[in-house]
């Protein structure tokens, strides 16, 4: 009996390896294609806060792609870095404006000082 189990399992992990390997008309098993980011952050428009929710990285054999995900953090901290300079553009502006504002209310006459000359 065990020498008939042990055949058995000899012809069991025969076929398999043909199967495999390419036994047979259908030939050997295709390769299957990496894992691709398929929702990348869109390149013709800002990336809004949908945008990062809906971002998900396919799986590799040991965690994330690496290269998906270095590709998705560049491109964040490229628009952070666009959104803090047009930040600071804005308030350097904003300051200009205030101080200017400022300098004419304090040319200004007074409402009563006309007529009192």
């Amino acid at each position: 009996m065990f020498l008939f189990l042990v055949v058995a399992l000899a012809v069991v992990v025969a076929a398999v390896t043909l199967a495999v390997v390419g036994g047979g008309d259908n030939g050997p098993l295709p390769e299957a294609a990496p894992e691709h980011l398929w929702d990348a952050l869109p390149p013709d428009r800002p990336v809004s806060r949908a945008d990062v929710d809906g971002l998900r990285f396919p799986l590799a054999v040991r965690g994330y792609r690496m290269a998906d995900v270095d590709d998705a953090l560049g491109r964040l901290g490229a628009e952070i870095s666009e959104r803090d300079a047009r930040i600071a553009d804005l308030e350097s502006a904003l300051a200009g404006a205030r101080a200017a504002a400022a300098h004419v209310s304090t040319d200004k006459p007074a409402p009563g000082e006309d007529e009192q000359r």
